[in-house]
């Protein structure tokens, strides 16, 4: 394997660092890169592939490349984006210096098609059965997909099981089994779930549709309809009431000293029994060595279901990469196959959205079924341009009413305030 110095990317917030530039032996795109993606398996001229990914996954894609280097011809920069990736590569389509792929998350799409940086991918329908349902539905837009998925997160309640060996059956057991460890002197805290001094909507969301309340309203045909707010119904404000019965003046389940920044740190250092949280946390928690159970998050005990957030971990296509036929014809080769699921996998455990390369995992890792369960029926986050800044109000009403605020005038301040950011 020769090293190769990656090209300097010139995007106004983009300071990239090169992980790898793996080069293997003759590449191919021809004039029959221009049929359907996904014939053959190889690459036959001298075009050089640039795929965008954060470090993490840079360094996970890394040993992967350097197998392709003794039976697959193609030639691969991995640049490791150490700025917004999402940013990065607006920036780069406007100035006319984007890569060819990039790696990133679903819920990017609508920002990214409103740019006009990625393109659809074409997956037949026999492709699209090979994936969790759920995944390809997170990167559809518009009736398009605009992504290869390969993972697939969400939140789930990981146990201490040394504190406590059986899983709660509601939010409320929970917070009481986690008081009488603190009464006791044996932790510090009832709950780690990140709240923080802004909230947090993705944390929040499973404790919200348990308590009967919903971010946005469905269509006839089942499609996102973002002109019905659930947080204008009269559900949010009892789903705020309950929310708040956890808060600082309440059980104190939930505190804004808990952030995302010391939540899994809480557990890692057994100053909590419980923690809310997605397979980010797994690394920390294998690492100590404590005994530790997986579970979808309780809801409320006369509530509905606790419904997580899905976001799918995706490969797209740049539009303005400058070997476009290459890059289709690589996410057809190579993430319909185990092997670099598996690897991006091996680099940061979450569940593979390519069912094969699932059940190759999950065989050695049932932590990754136990993830997988725990978001059933989850929500899909919303592929909305600017869904952050949309749901920031709903984060802000968090805070505050876990805080000790009136949740009347908090919610209804939120719903209006939500309101006017829906894209429409």
């Amino acid at each position: 394997m020769r090293c190769r110095a990656a090209k300097a990317v010139r995007a106004a917030k983009a300071v990239l660092a090169c992980v790898a530039a793996l080069a293997v032996t003759a590449c191919t795109t021809s004039g029959a890169d221009q049929r359907r993606p996904g014939g053959s398996r190889s690459f036959t001229s001298e075009q050089t592939l640039t795929i965008w990914a954060d470090q993490q996954r840079a360094e996970a894609i890394k040993p992967f490349l350097k197998r392709l280097e003794s039976d697959r011809g193609i030639s691969v920069n991995v640049v490791a984006v150490t700025t917004d990736l999402q940013d990065s590569l607006i920036e780069a389509t406007r100035a006319g210096d984007a890569p060819d792929l990039v790696v990133g998350v679903h819920n990017w799409i609508g920002n990214l098609v409103q740019a006009g940086a990625i393109d659809p991918v074409d997956l037949s329908k026999s492709q699209r059965r090979q994936f969790a349902s759920i995944s390809i539905k997170a990167v559809t837009h518009e009736k398009k997909v605009y992504g290869v998925p390969f993972a697939i997160e969400n939140l789930a309640l990981f146990r201490n099981t040394e504190l406590v060996p059986d899983p709660p059956v509601s939010i409320e057991e929970t917070v009481a089994i986690g008081n009488q460890l603190v009464q006791s002197g044996r932790v510090a805290h009832p709950v780690s779930m990140p709240v923080g001094e802004t909230g947090d909507s993705y944390h929040l969301l499973p404790l919200y549709t348990s308590a009967g309340a919903y971010l946005f309203g469905k269509t006839d045909k089942g499609e996102l309809d973002l002109t019905d707010l659930g947080i204008r119904k009269p559900e949010a404000v009892t789903a705020f009431v309950k929310i708040a019965s956890l808060g600082e003046a309440g059980s104190g389940g939930l505190k804004r000293s808990i952030s995302k920044a010391n939540a899994v740190s809480l557990f890692t250092t057994s100053q909590t029994p419980f923690l809310i949280a997605g397979a980010e946390a797994l690394p920390a928690i294998r690492r100590v060595g404590l005994g530790y159970a997986i579970s979808p998050v309780p809801g409320f005990y006369d509530g509905k279901q606790a419904l997580s957030f899905v976001t799918v971990p995706s490969f797209f296509v740049a539009s303005k990469g400058k070997n476009k036929a290459l890059a289709q014809r690589f996410v057809h080769s190579y993430l319909l196959e185990t092997g670099l699921p598996t690897a991006l996998y091996e680099g940061r455990p979450a569940p593979p959205a390519l069912t094969a390369a699932f059940n190759r995992v999950v065989a050695k890792d049932p932590d990754m079924r136990g993830l997988l369960d725990a978001g059933r029926d989850g929500v899909v986050l919303p592929a909305v341009a600017n869904l952050a800044s949309v749901l920031d109000p709903l984060a802000r009403a968090e805070a505050a009413v876990v805080g000790g605020a009136r949740v009347g005038p908090v919610v209804a301040s939120a719903a209006q305030e939500m309101a006017e950011r829906v894209p429409y």
